[in-house]
């Protein structure tokens, strides 16, 4: 066991890189959500709102209903998968910034009904039983994250980034545009609503003014610094946001500043985010040819 003294504080090591391993496992199935929208170029600032969902209903599933965990996370990203499903049609009526104010408005919605819902602690907060670990949380992340470069290597992937580039080039190829957008909803739903999950059960205690427009804003963050264009992009991004602020606490009086201006230097120097495609064709090709 390592114990790393900075001041006055004493950190156990072990423990602490731990908690942040499970922090940016998390962060990572999150940073999905709102990216699997934003692939189909809708940008999506609810995703605090979903999150919220999942935590609550995997809580409820749990603490409420005595189910297990195996039980309780699925259960939390299905029933954030059929809420995304149905919200889907009337925000996809909108678009642009119209669409934008209509998943924060979601959000708030989402916090105004969890406060007034007595059963699920309201504004106190909710305990969940049932913890879980990193023996859970990161093979759930692995496999999750395998499944979205996946798809995002398959004819949906496709799909989407002909949407993304140009939805009326692809109306006139004949590509069905509002089923592959409700598609990225209920896939980007089921994602927050595991992130949320895990959460609540890593934590074992939920309170809704965690999940707010702030929360959304990072996520987004997360997916813009990392780049759309490949899902390797959330990964870096999601890492960036979560380890560096941790690295930079040997110096806590100015680790937000410095965070700051790395990340406005960062935004200028690659505003098209730090995972591109043209990198990754370049990363590949060598390997393509040394097995041709």
């Amino acid at each position: 066991m390592v114990t790393l003294k900075l001041g006055k504080k004493n950190f156990d090591m072990s423990a602490y890189w731990s908690g942040i391993l499970g922090i940016l496992c998390i962060n990572i199935i999150f940073a999905y959500a709102v990216y699997f929208t934003a692939a189909a170029g809708q940008l999506n600032l609810g995703g605090a709102g979903f999150m919220a969902i999942g935590a609550y209903s995997a809580g409820y599933t749990n603490t409420i209903l005595g189910l297990p965990i195996w039980i309780s996370i699925p259960a939390g990203a299905v029933f954030t998968g059929a809420i995304a499903f149905l919200v889907a049609f009337p925000i996809l009526r909108t678009r642009g910034v119209y669409m934008i104010l209509a998943t924060f408005a979601f959000a708030e919605v989402v916090a105004g009904i969890v406060l007034n819902i007595d059963l699920i602690g309201g504004p106190i907060g909710f305990p969940v039983d049932d913890y879980v670990g990193l023996d859970v949380i990161v093979p759930i992340t692995i496999i999750f994250s395998l499944f979205i470069i996946y798809l995002m290597s398959s004819r949906i992937g496709l799909l989407m980034r002909a949407i993304h580039d140009d939805d009326s080039v692809a109306t006139l190829f004949g590509v069905n545009i509002r089923m592959i957008q409700v598609f990225c909803y209920v896939i980007a739903g089921i994602a927050a609503g595991i992130a949320g999950a895990l959460y609540a059960h890593q934590y074992n205690y939920i309170e809704i003014q965690y999940f707010n427009v702030l929360l959304s804003i990072y996520v987004l963050l997360y997916v813009l610094i990392g780049g759309t264009q490949t899902p390797y992009g959330p990964l870096f991004g999601a890492a960036f946001f979560t380890v560096v602020p941790e690295m930079l606490r040997i110096n806590e009086e100015w680790r937000f500043f410095i965070f700051g201006c790395f990340l406005v230097l960062f935004m200028v120097l690659r505003p098209e985010g730090a995972v591109t495609r043209r990198q990754l064709e370049i990363i590949k090709k060598p390997f393509t040819s040394l097995f041709r």
